[in-house]
Parts: C-alpha cells; sequence; structure tokens
C-alpha cells in the first residue's frame, strides 16, 4: 500500500478525547490516516518572525504531523487575506464581501510555494498526496515545478460557485489552470463538479473527453463528486461516554415540558443565522399557543474575529437574540439561548440526542456534517426531525430531512411547526432513510471513494462516483 500524505492549512489531529468541536474535517483526515501510514503537513497555527522552513515533527494519536511555522504576514495576505477575504466569500456567493487585492493573491502564491519547498524533500517516489481545501489550490502546480511526479490529488470542501460567479474572480483562469497539475479533483457534490466542468468546457475551451475526465490547457484531468461523511461507528460510541450522557441529561432537565431546538454552527456568515433567528422570530409570531412549548440552542462559536464581515455578524446576532428574548421572554423562560462557546463533540453529541429538532440552515454549505451528526445521535424509538437548507451539499443525500429556502423566515417558521407537531411514525420513517445514509455514506466510504481513485490509472476515462 502506498504511504498517504494529507496536506492541509492547519493540522490539528483530534487528541482522542472528544475535545474537537464544530467542524469535521480534522475527525475527517486523522480517521483516514489512522487507516493508511503516512503524515499531516501544514501550518503549525503559529507566527514566527522570519520563515525558515523548519519542520517539527510529532506523533498525535496514531497520526503523524508534520508542521511549519508562517510570518505575521503570510498569516495577514494569504490566510486572512486571499483565502477567507477573496475565496471564501466568492466561492459562497457572497460576491458583496469578496475582497481584490493584489496584495492577497500574492502572499497566497508566496506561501503555496513555501508549502512546496517544505513538503518536497519529505514525499518519497511512491507516496499519494492529498491536497484539502481552497487554502491550496496552487500547491499541485508548485509541487510540478520541483520536479514531483507522485500521484496529487485535491479535494474541495466548500461549494464550487456558479460559471458567472467565479468569473467574478481577477485571475480566475489561472486558478483553474492551476487544477489541472493535479491528477483527480474532487468536489462534495455532483452540482459543484458540473459547475467546474461549466466553467472548463465554456470559458477554458476545454473538453470532456470521457465521463469524469476534462482536458484543457494541454492536460487532462479526472473530477468527481466524493460527498463526505462522518465517522459513524466512532460517533456511535460517543454518544455512549459519560460527558454525552451528562450533557444528555442537563439538556433533557433544561428543557422538561418543553421541545428543544438546536442549531450548531462556526460563528460565519454563510451560515444563515440571522434568517434563522428571525424564522424562528416569525414562528413566535405566528404560533402563541406554542412559544412556551419551545426553546432555542443556538451554538455558535466565535471565528476570524480579525475580519470585519465576522465582527457585524456576531454584532447582527447579539441585536437579534436581544430582541427575540426581549419581545417573547417570560419571568421563567426564555425562548432563545444564543452561546458562543466551543463545545466537545462528545458533549455536542448529548445535546444532538436531547433535541427534538435540528434547525441547519446555511445559506450555502459544502457539505454540512453537523446535520448528519443530528441524525446519528437520534434515539431510533423517538427520534428528533432535521430540517436541512435545501442549499447545504448534504441536502443531496438527505432528502427525508425538511427541506427549506433559508431565505425564507415563513418557510423556516413552518417547517419548525410542522417537525413539532409530526406523528412519531412519520418521524421514524424519515429518520431511519437519514441514518441508513449516514452509515453508509460514512467518512470511511469517502475516504476510500478518493483515494482508490487516486490510486487508480490516471485519466482513463473511467466514470467517477457521482
Amino acid at each position: 500500500m502506498s504511504r498517504l500524505i494529507v496536506v492541509s492549512n492547519r493540522v490539528n489531529p483530534p487528541s482522542g478525547e472528544g475535545e474537537e468541536t464544530v467542524g469535521g474535517l480534522a475527525m475527517a483526515l486523522a480517521a483516514a490516516l489512522r487507516e493508511y501510514s503516512g503524515l499531516w503537513f501544514g501550518w503549525s497555527g503559529k507566527t514566527t518572525k522570519k520563515f525558515t522552513g523548519a519542520l517539527q515533527m510529532e506523533k498525535i494519536d496514531g497520526v503523524t504531523a508534520a508542521v511549519i511555522d508562517l510570518e505575521a504576514q503570510d498569516l495577514d495576505e494569504y490566510y486572512n487575506g486571499y483565502a477567507n477575504k477573496t475565496l471564501w466569500p466568492l466561492f459562497h456567493y457572497r460576491t458583496d464581501l469578496t475582497a481584490y487585492d493584489r496584495i492577497y493573491g500574492e502572499g497566497y502564491s508566496r506561501v503555496n510555494k513555501r508549502f512546496a519547498e517544505t513538503l518536497r524533500p519529505l514525499i518519497e517516489p511512491d507516496d499519494l498526496i492529498w491536497v484539502h481545501d481552497y487554502h491550496l489550490i496552487p500547491l499541485a502546480r508548485e509541487l510540478r515545478a520541483l520536479g514531483v511526479k507522485n500521484r496529487i490529488g485535491f479535494f474541495l470542501h466548500i461549494p464550487w460557485p456558479a460559471h458567472q460567479v467565479f468569473t467574478t474572480l481577477p485571475g480566475h483562469s489561472r486558478l483553474v489552470e492551476a487544477m489541472f497539475d493535479y491528477d483527480l479533483v474532487g468536489f462534495q457534490t455532483a452540482e459543484y463538479r458540473h459547475a467546474f466542468e461549466e466553467y472548463v468546457l465554456s470559458e477554458a475551451g476545454g473538453a470532456q473527453s470521457a465521463p469524469g475526465q476534462l482536458s484543457a490547457y494541454g492536460r487532462t484531468l479526472k473530477v468527481g463528486a466524493f460527498p463526505i461523511g462522518i465517522d459513524a461507528k466512532d460517533f456511535a460510541r460517543m454518544l455512549k461516554s459519560p460527558k454525552a450522557r451528562r450533557m444528555h441529561d442537563l439538556m433533557t432537565a433544561a428543557t422538561v415540558f418543553r421541545s428543544l431546538i438546536v442549531g450548531v454552527d462556526r460563528l460565519d456568515y454563510s451560515k444563515g443565522l440571522p434568517e434563522r433567528f428571525e424564522g424562528y422570530e416569525r414562528f413566535l409570531a405566528d404560533n402563541p399557543d406554542m412559544r412556551r412549548e419551545v426553546l432555542m440552542l443556538q451554538i455558535a462559536p466565535v471565528s476570524r474575529e480579525s475580519v470585519e464581515a465576522y465582527q457585524d455578524i456576531r454584532g447582527r446576532l447579539d441585536a437579534l437574540s436581544g430582541r427575540i428574548n426581549g419581545e417573547y421572554a417570560d419571568v421563567d423562560w426564555n425562548p432563545i439561548r444564543y452561546v458562543n462557546k466551543n463545545y466537545r463533540r462528545d458533549e455536542l453529541a448529548g445535546i444532538y440526542g436531547a433535541a427534538r429538532v435540528g434547525l441547519v440552515t446555511p445559506l450555502r454549505d459544502g457539505m454540512n456534517l453537523v446535520a448528519k451528526e443530528f441524525v446519528a445521535a437520534q434515539p431510533p424509538e423517538d427520534p428528533g426531525v432535521l430540517i436541512l437548507s435545501r442549499f447545504a451539499g448534504a441536502a443531496g443525500q438527505m432528502g427525508q430531512a425538511l427541506l427549506v429556502n433559508p431565505n425564507s423566515p415563513e418557510e423556516i417558521a413552518d417547517a419548525i411547526k410542522r417537525a413539532l407537531s409530526m406523528e412519531k411514525a412519520e418521524r421514524i420513517r424519515r429518520w431511519s432513510a437519514l441514518f441508513e445514509n449516514v452509515q453508509r455514506e460514512d467518512v470511511t466510504a469517502w475516504r476510500d471513494a478518493f483515494v482508490n481513485a487516486l490510486a487508480g490509472p490516471v485519466a482513463n476515462g473511467a466514470a467517477l462516483a457521482s
């Protein structure tokens, strides 16, 4: 078996003690590396006065990590700049928030080159290299320039935008051309893959020479859709842990005689949190007889605080939650609890299991593993109901959820009422179909599908996962 090298912006293997919270990338990559020998390479999360390329190696819970420190300028231009002020909002259809700055692009190119130069001495001839996410799109181009001939795959965890949106990016053609230095590019859904194919065919003058194969820029590339899943077996064990049980009991006690509605999201404008709060507010306004029967808990750990757009959304949510509680609260009840705190994954598992409704309503999301964890946490004999945005990648797999347009407060309000009123038989029927998919399309299936496609014949026209 070939060794696997995983490359991502941050290297943050979970310790095995359940402290990882919102977001599934770290858990998914750690699961892959425990199966295949190899290492995880990327940024340490620390800054240094001068970049030296010095490697720091350690083994964490069976995962070998190789990390480097970046300069403060790198962090500002590459991470806070091009990655999170340019690509992130653009790929989530927020062109109004997208910052186009040549300095950001220069920092992005510089850091990708530094990653490549530091990683190159670690690569052995038979290694498979698996690069992750929008931070590192040009990495294969930099590695090829250094003579690397290994199989290199790239997986995009966020949406790939429509052709008309992507072309608003200055230098968009050069970014796509760099993707053709990979052997395989994977997307979360067939929709995102098709959007990429449309760009290549219409903008780059490319051709689809066979199913799952694109030719452009003088090179040929395999493409496929590989929907990421959760570590279902590990999550099932976590549900039985003391911390999960304790949190479940605490939430059950705190919501006695009430139904818990839960949302868990990183604080980000793509998650549709203001729209969600407004939908819940509409539910309270339209259903006075049900008000005191519910409690909404929104957990939203703060992220990227140095980016102005994130400061703005935090202020907006503070105001909305205050308005809702001010309008509808009573002396013994607040309709909404809004918490900017990280919780361990085992604690979140207990919270999910105590909830009657999971509210997962991003405006745009690559996949969304919270939706899958909510389903996995439900008691089979009396499961809760998942309300899911139709613009989450997970919606393509989870049709038995109540799918809503997250931009519509009325749809969110109606879905909450329907979920709370749903008969047990229907809840069980819907949950059973969702749970079967969560188990079948888990992180192991995702990992094996991508790695097998990467290790298989290069651009031979074989159809990939769709």
